[in-house]
C-alpha cells in the first residue's frame, strides 16, 4: 500500500515509519522538522536503501497537492513535549487544527483511511482516574498546556465530523506517556529528560513531591497499537498506553540505577498546571484490537539508556537547559 506518515521524521513518526517500510508498504514522510530530527530520517533512508520512500520537508499546513494514489493517511505532525508546545505554540495550535484539515481534505480526495495521532492530553487534569475514553476531561483552556490540549481537541472534532458527514474511515488514538531510543535529548519529558541528566552528572529535577503518577509505553509496542488500529474497524477514540502506574520519584531512582549514575535527585516547586496522575484504561485495546503494551518499564528504559549513551557519546550533546524558556511562557514561573 501507499501511505503518507505526516510528522515522519518525529520520535513516534519515525518508528511508525520504520515498521511500514519493514512490512513492505511505499511510504511518503512530510515533515517541517519543527520537533522532528533530521537525524531519524536519515536513519530511515540508512536502513532501508532500497525501500520506495519518499521524504518531502515542508509545512503540512501549506501542503498544496500530493500526487498519486493513497491507501492510508497518519497524521503524527503535531508537536509532542511540553517543551515544544511552549517553545512553538501557534504551530502547535496549527498541527491540531490546520494541518489536520488538510490532511482530512486530502484523505477524501483519494478515498485513504485516515489516523489521528491525539494525546491524553485531551483529558486534562483529569478527575476520573484511570481515564476511559468516555471521560470528556478537566481542561484548562487558557493554561499553560492549553494549545496543545485544545488543539487536540479540535483535531477530535474534526476527524469526526469528517467521519459523521463524509464517509471519511477515521481512527483515532489517545496516545500516553510513551518512550524509546530515538527521543531528542532535549525532548523535556519525564524519561529521556531523567536519562539526559543522568548521564550528564546532573541532578535529575523531580517537580513537586515526584509522588505524582506516570504510565510509561515503549515506543514499539505503541507503534503495534497505532497501526493495528489503523487497519481495524473500530470507531471512535482508543486510548494507547501502559495500564500500570509508577510514581516520577520512583522513575528517577530507577533511572539512576539503569545509568549507574551518581546523580542525586533535586526537588523543585511544582509548575501547577500539570496532571497529578495519568493512567489509561485500556479495555477497549484489548477488547476490540487485541492489544496491550508487553516490554516490561526496567527493559524498555535499559534499551533507552544505551541508545542515549551511544548518541551523546557519538557527539550528540543537546542539552535542554542550555536553551532556557523566557518566564512569560510559563505564566511567570521558571518551572515546567
Amino acid at each position: 500500500m501507499r501511505i503518507l506518515v505526516a510528522g515522519g521524521a518525529g520520535f513516534v513518526g519515525s518508528h511508525v515509519a520504520a515498521r511500514l517500510l519493514e512490512k513492505g508498504h511505499q511510504l511518503s514522510i512530510i515533515d517541517n522538522l519543527t520537533s522532528g530530527r533530521a537525524a531519524n530520517l536519515d536513519a530511515l533512508k540508512a536502513n532501508h536503501p532500497d525501500a520506495p520512500l519518499d521524504i518531502r520537508i515542508e509545512d503540512v499546513c501549506a501542503l498544496a497537492h500530493f500526487d498519486g494514489p493513497l491507501d492510508a493517511v497518519i497524521h503524527l505532525a503535531t508537536p509532542a513535549s511540553p517543551l515544544d508546545h511552549l517553545r512553538h505554540p501557534l504551530e502547535t495550535l496549527d498541527a491540531g487544527a490546520t494541518a489536520t484539515r488538510r490532511l482530512l481534505d486530502l484523505a477524501v480526495e483519494k478515498g485513504a483511511r485516515f489516523l489521528l495521532a491525539s494525546t491524553a492530553g485531551v483529558y486534562g487534569d483529569p478527575w476520573q482516574h484511570p481515564q476511559h475514553e468516555s471521560y470528556r476531561g478537566h481542561v484548562d483552556a487558557v493554561g499553560p498546556r492549553s494549545v496543545h490540549e485544545e488543539a487536540m481537541r479540535f483535531a477530535e472534532a474534526l476527524a469526526t465530523a469528517f467521519s459523521r458527514h463524509r464517509g471519511t474511515v477515521v481512527r483515532i488514538a489517545r496516545i500516553f506517556n510513551t518512550y524509546g531510543p530515538g527521543m531528542r535529548l532535549d525532548d523535556g519529558r519525564v524519561i529521556p529528560k531523567f536519562i539526559a541528566q543522568a548521564l550528564r552528572g546532573k541532578p535529575l529535577t523531580v517537580y513537586g513531591s515526584g509522588l505524582q503518577t506516570r504510565s510509561f509505553c515503549y515506543v514499539n509496542d505503541l507503534v503495534t497499537g497505532l497501526l493495528s488500529l489503523l487497519w481495524s474497524d473500530v470507531e471512535g477514540p482508543i486510548n494507547l498506553g501502559a495500564p500500570d502506574e509508577i510514581s516520577v520519584l520512583e522513575t528517577a531512582r530507577l533511572v539512576i540505577r539503569l545509568t549507574g549514575s551518581s546523580s542525586t535527585i533535586l526537588h523543585l516547586p511544582p509548575p501547577g498546571d500539570g496532571p497529578d496522575d495519568l493512567c489509561p484504561a485500556i479495555e477497549r485495546a484489548r477488547v476490540l484490537l487485541g492489544w496491550e503494551p508487553t516490554t516490561p518499564l526496567r527493559r524498555g528504559v535499559a534499551h533507552t539508556v544505551l541508545d542515549y549513551a551511544e548518541r551523546l557519546e557519538a557527539g550528540e550533546s543537546r542539552d535542554p537547559e542550555s536553551d532556557p524558556l523566557p518566564e512569560r511562557a510559563l505564566g511567570g514561573r521558571a518551572t515546567l
